[in-house]
């Protein structure tokens, strides 16, 4: 029979465990306590900053916390990462990022953070494509004759993106290894200056965000070859992918995360995961999505960070191949 000795240590025992369990799930009830900060790498007023906005609302009311969206723009996202990197690991404070989470460790020899330890993913909330359009009156009329007019007169055709680095810059140079062919990249600081000169007729054609050339492709401005997804768009249920245009398996979308620091609790990160869900599932978040071209995806914590791991090497050949440097 155990002594009363052994008996205490043994009872202690238990209760230490109880207590280990309980906890996590006593700091699930309690989160959150404060105001949620989900920090935006992008400049107020563009495609991801209106996406925050917009699932914040719902957030919100999920959490029963405002909302606080921050931007902290610049360094290709690398600032806005490293602020939720370095902040507390307790669920209030979040950063919402594009696939620009998985190309810049490519870009900048040294980050602050380290990618693959800093942050713990929460959601993969959905992908939206890239496009390429020429003018109405270009001679390319499909996808597979630009393609083909590419092949016979190498570096002839010129193309636009939005910058070195950029989502728009990389899906056309994926694009050029995968379909084996050479054009000639003009980089711009962002989408405006892209499509006036290509409706100038500077450049043969442009690679750029859907919503950035949505009013042009309405009013007839700009023609669409084809879209960078891997699936055909809603928005252009017309386009075909580059995929069905001759280059199988070629897929070049930008997608939306969010992300928590390292060490934030599994039991937060699985609140934070049902609460980013349901928002989103929000019919007034659907339809801002489904303006910036997003298809839901939602995908789940270990889902996320696998995605943005296969991104970071898949972007990693691409800038080692292409030998893509930042301005």
């Amino acid at each position: 029979m155990m002594n009363s000795i052994a008996a205490r240590t043994w009872l202690a025992g238990i209760a230490l465990s109880a207590l280990a369990c309980a906890a996590p799930r006593a700091l699930a009830q309690d989160f959150p306590t404060k105001p949620i900060r989900l920090v935006v790498p992008f400049p107020a007023g563009g495609g991801t900053d209106n996406v925050a906005r917009a699932l914040g609302e719902g957030l919100a009311k999920e959490l029963g916390q405002p909302i606080v969206v921050d931007n902290k723009a610049g360094a290709g996202t690398v600032i806005g990462n490293d602020t939720v990197a370095k902040s507390l690991p307790d669920g209030h404070t979040l950063l919402l990022n594009t696939s620009a989470f998985s190309i810049v460790p490519s870009l900048f020899p040294k980050l602050p953070y380290a990618f693959d330890k800093a942050f713990a993913p929460i959601v993969l909330l959905g992908r939206a494509p890239n496009v390429a359009v020429v003018r109405p009156d270009s001679p390319l009329k499909s996808a597979a004759d630009f393609l083909a007019q590419a092949r016979a007169h190498p570096g002839k055709l010129s193309y636009g993106s939005a910058g070195n680095g950029t989502s728009t810059h990389l899906a056309a140079e994926l694009l050029k290894t995968t379909a084996k062919i050479y054009v000639t990249h003009v980089p711009y600081k962002g989408a405006s200056p892209v499509v006036t000169d290509l409706l100038g007729g500077q450049i043969d054609l442009a690679f750029a965000t859907l919503p950035s050339v949505m009013p042009f492709i309405a009013s007839g401005k700009l023609r669409v070859l084809a879209v960078t997804g891997a699936a055909r768009s809603p928005m252009l249920p017309e386009a075909p992918t580059f995929a069905e245009s001759g280059v199988p398996n070629y897929q070049a979308d930008v997608w939306y995360g969010v992300f928590a620091p390292a060490a934030t609790p599994a039991p937060i990160v699985d609140q934070l995961h049902g609460a980013f869900k349901r928002a989103a599932q929000a019919e007034g978040f659907r339809k801002r999505a489904a303006s910036e071209g997003m298809q839901l995806t939602l995908d789940s914590p270990a889902q996320t960070a696998r995605i943005a791991r296969a991104e970071e090497e898949k972007w990693r050949k691409v800038v080692t191949d292409q030998a893509i440097k930042l301005d």
